[in-house]
């Protein structure tokens, strides 16, 4: 594995932690998950299953740890892999096809409703530890935080893109 390129993801996870930590809760303590914003971004980055993999895994405990919700340590342990290996397909199949500028946003958008869906349905109906309906927290917390990840990810992608084109070329190795 690449070291430069897991500090890269590690500073990524770091920032995202920030987000995370940072952003109030919303409905019955759940937050949005801006995290996840730079896990996709990671992968966006370094599409390999091992980085992927590690990636995920660290976002999945950071986000753990960092969370409100009941039951969202859990949650959030099963949810960032999963979510991470199905935005890795998504964007798979999607790179050659369609401009990655116009991919990461709307990646980013479905991934983060997926992982919400995800960390839901654990919290709600595995775990039952949360208060409240699916439907509430989808709307309330879910599709808000998309909306979130989605311009976040409009606005830094391709900054990111710039800084790697410019700086000491990186393979995913």
């Amino acid at each position: 594995m690449n070291t430069r390129i897991l500090v890269i993801l590690s500073l990524l996870v770091g920032i995202g932690a920030v987000l995370h930590t940072v952003v109030p809760p919303m409905l019955f303590g759940v937050k949005p998950d801006m995290l996840l914003a730079m896990m996709f971004l990671g992968i966006l980055l370094f599409p390999k299953m091992k980085y992927v993999l590690i990636l995920s895994i660290a976002t999945g405990i950071i986000s753990a740890l960092t969370t409100s919700a009941p039951g969202g340590q859990i949650a959030n342990i099963i949810d960032k892999p999963i979510t991470a290996i199905l935005f890795l397909a998504m964007f798979l199949l999607v790179k050659d096809r369609i401009s990655t500028t116009i991919s990461a946003p709307v990646l980013t958008a479905v991934g983060t409703i997926i992982s919400g869906s995800i960390f839901l349905s654990v919290a709600l109906f595995i775990l039952g530890l949360m208060e409240g309906g699916f439907l509430a927290l989808f709307v309330g917390v879910v599709l808000p935080a998309a909306v979130v990840n989605t311009i976040i990810m409009v606005v830094v992608y391709p900054v990111v893109q710039g800084i790697m084109k410019r700086s000491k070329p990186i393979t995913a190795a």
